[in-house]
């Protein structure tokens, strides 16, 4: 199986699934001389964990992790960071569990494809990496990536833009940053949060799931990322978004919007404030011929309903080529997309570091030579 590494100068390689021993990961390209212990990564991985909210999994795993190489004394070395996060809830009964139903087709989920691709001896357990469980190491190495960014002053803040149909209106950058993970449902605006969780818990009742929009906002990035052509910061803001499990679309700016606008309205017209350059508007997204333009980069993500539903459904068994039907017993989430929050981050977070990397932009780290 390949595609398990992700960045150029900042190299992300992760392994493990749903009910493996463990994750683990490889983190490349941290300079030597930076501050970091679990705890950096651990307040990450406790915003993605299941089990902590009404409408998510109860699938109790602590997500606690380990550093296993790349510090000294709690320093970086320079040398490849090893990371690794047990799985508590992989347990033989557990995986037992999955046995009846490996050979059936499980609506909405990898199960067909990851047959057609690698047999029988692909991992049938939970539909193995294709799980939401590897996106915890994706997080792991985010939060690496989030200290770094946060030494040139860039911030990277997500939420709940969209649940169920509900839509949070415009809300200013800091009040999003203070209010993000208020809810259960990660929504800054107290009063579309709680219309989102009784949307979500309705469909919990029903057996049924919803999906949303995830918004992502990386504030104060500097002018000049991105490396035209083929590795636009754009285009690989989407490709890193676009990688994650049930993400069905991603636009950036005013997105599919722009589509019924006329030059004049889509146009961001410069202006100049204090002797520096900046923007009346931000239809572009904060990025304009694939490069950064210094105003707040803005992507958004659609997540499509969790299909792991209590609703018995239509099917095929595989091996046997009959018709089948198929109810889940195993943990739901009947709405993915808070949880989604913090993966998204970790994305876009990794995407930024990399070409900040590739820009040759000094980030936290020592250079004293001895």
């Amino acid at each position: 199986m390949l595609g398990n590494t992700s960045g150029k100068a900042f190299r992300v390689t992760t392994s493990g699934e749903a009910f493996g021993p463990a994750l683990l990961g490889i983190v490349e390209g941290v300079p030597a001389g930076v501050p970091l212990v679990e705890s950096d990564i651990q307040y990450e991985l406790d915003r993605r964990r299941p089990g902590q909210s009404t409408i998510a999994t109860p699938r109790q795993e602590s997500d606690s992790v380990r550093i296993l190489s790349g510090t000294l004394d709690k320093i970086t070395t320079g040398a490849p960071i090893g990371l690794v996060i047990e799985n508590e809830w992989a347990t033989p009964e557990r995986i037992a569990a999955y046995a009846d139903e490996k050979d059936i087709i499980k609506p909405g989920h990898a199960t067909y494809t990851y047959f057609a691709k690698y047999g029988i001896h692909r991992d049938w357990v939970a539909d193995g990496r294709a799980n939401g469980r590897e996106t915890a190491m994706r997080v792991a190495a985010g939060a690496i990536a989030k200290k770094l960014l946060a030494s040139v002053g860039v911030e990277i803040v997500g939420y709940t833009k969209a649940l169920g149909g509900i839509s949070a209106p415009a809300m200013p950058y800091e009040t999003i940053r203070e209010h993000a993970d208020d809810s259960q449902v990660r929504c800054p605006d107290a009063e579309t949060a709680e219309r989102m969780l009784k949307r979500a818990l309705a469909a919990k009742k029903d057996g049924e799931s919803i999906g949303g929009i995830v918004e992502v906002i990386a504030h104060n990035v500097p002018v000049g990322w991105g490396e035209p052509v083929y590795d636009k910061l754009d285009a690989n803001l989407a490709r890193a978004l676009m990688s994650i499990g049930s993400v069905k679309g991603v636009e950036i700016g005013s997105g599919f919007a722009v589509a019924a606008m006329v030059g004049s309205e889509n146009n961001d017209l410069p202006c100049v404030e204090d002797d520096h350059i900046s923007f009346r508007t931000n239809h572009a997204g904060g990025i304009l011929g694939g490069i950064s333009t210094g105003e707040d980069i803005v992507v958004r993500m659609a997540v499509k309903p969790t299909p792991t539903i209590a609703k018995e459904q239509e099917t095929v068994d595989m091996v046997t080529k009959q018709s089948v039907t198929f109810r889940c017993k195993t943990a739901t989430d009947s709405a993915i997309v808070p949880r989604m929050v913090p993966i998204a981050e970790a994305m876009v977070a990794l995407t930024l570091i990399d070409h900040a990397m590739l820009a040759s932009t000094k980030v936290a780290g020592k250079d004293d030579k001895q």
